[in-house]
């Protein structure tokens, strides 16, 4: 996130787009519900009605996979009435010409042709936009998770950059990270292409001062994302996998796939803290504890650094994350993981990221602390690019609608959509795992319009089959008008009904990220 949760509850407009927020980020829900009963406007875009489109001032039911377009049809709107912000585009921008230019040939009876968001409702949520400020953008997943997902990231800073939301308190383009401490992981270099804090490793300099600090040759090469690494198990190129954390038996697109590329590895370790079905296919499974069994820190969807403290000691012989991997590194003859405690581990990070550079143990009993924190004098850094943006100026990067890579049919002539339940955590591991919220939601449902049940025959509640161009799975049948007419929508938390034998492996081109928001699928009763 570009700026922090708690002024999001002090913004004057906040456009949520591709996010479910009370569901998959509660607390940061309750900020903008403060935030509207407070006086602000909000605009839903998103084509599920989800519980934030109670206290919306516009809903954009748009098309999934048509952001693009919605977007670019806004930003018609704001340059066309002259709600742009010159003097900030002028002063912190480039490259707002070519923008301009590719703006000129949107129509907003085309936008509303292909997003199925009537004209009117674009223009008066570009003018709420651009008219109240400060204004923040929340998005997530729905907006990532796509074939084109990098040029909805675009068009999304497009929007901001276009109307000077950025840089200033309570504004900004703010990514709702999907899991714990993700933002940390990809802080720490869990990316094929950087070193801990986005140093790249093809830049010489970066790697030298890597290379100086760990006493070894580092490769200049950047490695394969995630999805690519089980197209390279499958084809016999990637021999070993060592997974942490993660099942991606459940939570990657085309699971069928994934187990047979998983199942062609010679070996396959699983570090966790139950037997995941990811787990079950492992060669060696290494016992993790848990967040309240270890110290550490967290790093939030905000930037902030938090210390994490031992509440109880670990289950029969699980270990810490770390201490796990620097006895495997030290057995097979690294140096320098001889860490006798977390404390010195965020030292070395300190050394090395400049972003963390004032970051310790220590500063953080005192409470967490958002990067960049450069030294330690430095309180942190409440919002980002308050005078200037990490490569200067902004940069306005023109975007064209390219749809989704599947599109239905008349084998396949549903769209389905995958999202969260606010009672369940990412595959479930642990949260099925409590009497309580396992109550509250203990199977999957495929959510359907009551117009596309009637015209299928189908009743609520009634046990369905589900089938897509890559496999099928059994669920039962919820009918109801959040979802729109053509649009399916199930989450993937339950391994009895395995939603991600279905979606698509269709990839953005440059983030490598998933389409698990577009698939094509057909509904069957089952026995049919």
């Amino acid at each position: 996130m570009t700026n922090s949760i708690a002024e999001i509850g002090e913004t004057a407009c906040i456009l949520s787009i591709g996010s479910n927020t009370t569901s998959a980020h509660p607390v940061i829900g309750v900020e903008v519900v403060k935030a509207v009963r407070g006086g602000a406007k909000l605009i839903v875009a998103n084509p599920r009605r989800i519980d934030l489109c109670r206290y919306a001032d516009v809903w954009l039911k748009h098309r999934p996979g048509t952001d693009v377009p919605l977007l670019m049809g806004m930003m018609h709107v704001i340059v066309d009435d002259g709600l742009i912000d010159r003097a900030f585009i002028d002063e912190r921008c480039e490259n707002f010409g070519a923008l301009k230019d590719s703006l000129s040939a949107v129509s907003l009876d085309g936008v509303e042709k292909i997003t199925g968001v009537p004209r009117s409702q674009i223009i008066e949520a570009a003018r709420i936009y651009a008219s109240c400020k400060p204004a923040s953008i929340l998005y997530a997943m729905g907006i990532t998770q796509h074939s084109h997902g990098t040029d909805n990231v675009f068009a999304v800073a497009n929007l901001a950059m276009l109307t000077g939301n950025v840089g200033k308190p309570s504004s900004g383009v703010n990514p709702l990270r999907g899991q714990n401490n993700v933002q940390g992981a990809c802080d720490m270099g869990a990316l094929p292409n950087v070193f801990p804090g986005y140093q790249q490793v093809a830049e010489p300099s970066l790697r030298a001062k890597f290379e100086k600090a760990w006493g070894c040759e580092l490769d200049p090469s950047p490695g394969i994302t995630l999805s690519d690494m089980f197209g390279a198990a499958a084809e016999g190129r990637l021999k070993a996998m060592y997974v942490v954390g993660e099942n991606p038996v459940l939570s990657d697109p085309d699971a069928t796939h994934v187990r047979q590329a998983l199942s062609r590895l010679d070996f396959l370790v699983v570090q966790d803290m139950f037997l995941t079905e990811t787990a079950e296919l492992a060669h060696v499974v290494l016992p993790a504890a848990s967040f309240a069994e270890k110290d550490g820190t967290f790093t939030n969807t905000e930037r902030r650094v938090q210390l994490v403290r031992k509440a109880v000691e670990p289950q029969g012989g699980s270990k810490p994350d770390w201490w796990i991997a620097a006895r495997i590194a030290a057995r097979m003859g690294g140096t320098g993981f001889n860490y006798e405690n977390p404390a010195q581990i965020m030292g070395e990070i300190a050394s090395l990221v400049p972003a963390y550079g004032g970051i310790s143990h220590d500063r953080l009993r005192g409470g967490g602390i958002q990067w960049p924190c450069p030294d330690a004098g430095h309180s942190g850094t409440r919002f980002l690019h308050s005078e200037r943006f990490a490569r200067g100026k902004g940069k306005f990067t023109p975007v064209e609608f390219r749809p989704p890579a599947e599109q239905p049919d008349n084998e396949y002539p549903l769209i389905l959509t995958t999202e969260r339940s606010l009672y369940h955590y990412h595959t479930g591991t642990m949260t099925r795992k409590v009497r309580s919220l396992e109550a509250a939601r203990p199977a999957e449902l495929l959510e359907m319009h009551p117009v596309d049940a009637g015209k299928l025959g189908m009743s609520d509640g009634e046990t369905v089959k589900v089938v897509s161009r890559r496999g099928e799975v059994i669920t039962r049948l919820l009918v109801t008008d959040d979802s729109p007419e053509g649009v399916v929508s199930m989450t993937f938390h339950f391994a009895e009904s395995p939603t991600n034998v279905l979606t698509s492996t269709a990839l953005d081109p440059v983030a490598k990220i998933p389409e698990l928001k577009v698939c094509a699928v057909r509904v069957e009763k089952c026995g049919v």
